[in-house]
């Protein structure tokens, strides 16, 4: 796991959302209330693709 998956995870965790399922490869699948889901790479390398998932899940706050 990477540094930016882990401070994403943070995030999404802080704002409601919670590990659905293990989706493809070494992806995840986190949802808020069932409804709102994101897809998170766990081998996350980029700055970019961590504030792209972010901003998704509708939040604001960037790394």
């Amino acid at each position: 796991m990477t540094e930016f998956y882990k401070q994403v995870v943070g995030i999404l965790k802080q704002n409601g959302y919670t590990l659905y399922r293990q989706a493809k490869g070494s992806h995840e699948f986190w949802c808020k209330d069932g409804k709102d889901c994101v897809t998170v790479p766990v081998t996350m390398k980029s700055r970019h693709t961590a504030n792209s998932i972010l901003k998704q899940a509708g939040i604001k706050q960037k790394i």
